[in-house]
């Protein structure tokens, strides 16, 4: 199945389940200031879904985990551990996150997902390769629902939303 891609923000979705590209819980998540997108998500949820993924412990690279979704109106939040140590994806990492992804929205039984491009926001993989590796896992899934992509609009941003204590973000 080919992948709907569209600019945006991950959280207008209108789907079942979206994807939270997380790291592999080595560091308790309070002790961190999630950024882009798990920092929106985080301020729009709640911190429900983010305690619930403690339970985890540490996630193996690519793996996928299922949290509600706190005060997201969604059916779940699948948070996948899209970056390995020192905060970096490798292409086995994109493929491993997005296959994985799919399988728990598949068991689950979503019919509607929405990714973030896994591993190019603070991973700083390139957008181009991580949509290409990501279009290929998600064209040879078991999954047949309805699949999109997002790509971050950096011109809306996420108007500060993930800013601690509200200061704005620093402009690139």
């Amino acid at each position: 199945m080919k992948p709907k891609i569209i600019t945006g923000d991950l959280l207008d979705q209108k789907v079942d389940v979206i994807v939270n590209a997380w790291n592999r819980n080595l560091i308790p998540w309070w002790l961190l200031l999630p950024q882009g997108v798990s920092g929106a998500i985080k301020k729009k949820s709640g911190v429900a879904p983010f305690c619930e993924l403690r339970k985890y412990r540490t996630l193996a690279l690519g793996q996928a985990v299922l949290t509600g979704a706190g005060r997201l109106p969604l059916k779940g939040i699948i948070h996948v551990a899209g970056i390995g140590h020192l905060w970096m994806p490798s292409e086995e990492s994109v493929r491993l996150a997005t296959r994985n992804a799919l399988i728990v929205a598949k068991n689950a039984g979503y019919h509607s997902i929405a990714f973030p491009l896994i591993g190019a926001g603070t991973g700083g993989m390139k957008r181009e390769k991580v949509l290409e590796l990501m279009t290929q896992e998600i064209e040879t899934a078991p999954y047949d629902g309805e699949v999109t992509i997002v790509v971050y609009d950096r011109q809306r941003g996420y108007r500060d939303r993930d800013a601690p204590c509200g200061a704005p973000l620093p402009h690139h």
